[in-house]
C-alpha cells in the first residue's frame, strides 16, 4: 500500500482541475452569453469549487506528510517553507470561498462579480502554490531521491 507521502503527487491534480473548471463555469453562468444555460454552469461551478476546495485540504494534508520525511538542504528548506505557506493560505481561502459560494448561495444562481474576483484571486495563487511545488521537484529534486536508486532515470538540470 502507498504511504500517505506518496499520494501528494496525486493529491495536487485534484483542486487544480477542478478549482479552475469551477471558476470557468461560474465564469460563464455569470456571463449574458450564458442565458437559459446559466443555472447548469452554475451549479457545475457551484460543485466543482466545493470538490475543489476538499481536494485543497487533502493535498496540504499529504503534502505537509510528506515534508515530514524529507531530508533537505537550507535552501531548499527555505523553498519547501515557502510552498507550505502559500498552500495553507490558498486551501483555506478556498475552503471560505466554497462555504461562501456553497451555503451563501442556491447553488445553480448567478455569482456576483465580487465572487468571481475573489475565486480568480485564489486561482491565481493556487497556481502559484502548484508552481512552486513543482520547483521543489525540479529544482531541488525533493520526493525523487528514493526513485533514483530504483533505476528510474531521472532528468538532470
Amino acid at each position: 500500500m502507498i504511504g500517505l507521502p506518496e499520494w501528494h503527487p496525486i493529491a495536487v491534480h485534484f483542486p487544480l482541475a477542478l478549482v479552475l473548471t469551477g471558476a470557468m463555469a461560474l465564469s460563464a453562468a455569470r456571463s449574458r452569453l450564458a442565458g437559459r444555460h446559466a443555472a447548469a454552469l452554475a451549479t457545475v461551478g457551484t460543485w466543482n469549487l466545493c470538490l475543489g476546495a476538499a481536494g485543497a485540504i487533502i493535498a496540504a494534508a499529504t503534502g505537509l506528510a510528506a515534508v515530514v520525511h524529507l531530508k533537505m538542504s537550507p535552501a531548499a528548506h527555505l523553498a519547501v517553507a515557502l510552498h507550505v505557506k502559500w498552500a495553507i493560505f490558498t486551501s483555506v481561502g478556498l475552503v471560505l470561498l466554497a462555504v461562501w459560494r456553497g451555503a451563501g448561495n442556491a447553488q445553480d444562481s448567478r455569482p456576483t462579480w465580487a465572487f468571481l474576483a475573489v475565486l480568480w484571486m485564489l486561482s491565481a495563487a493556487l497556481i502559484v502554490t502548484g508552481y512552486r511545488g513543482g520547483q521543489n521537484v525540479y529544482r531541488y529534486g525533493l520526493g525523487v531521491a528514493e526513485a533514483a536508486g530504483s533505476g528510474v532515470v531521472l532528468p538532470r538540470q
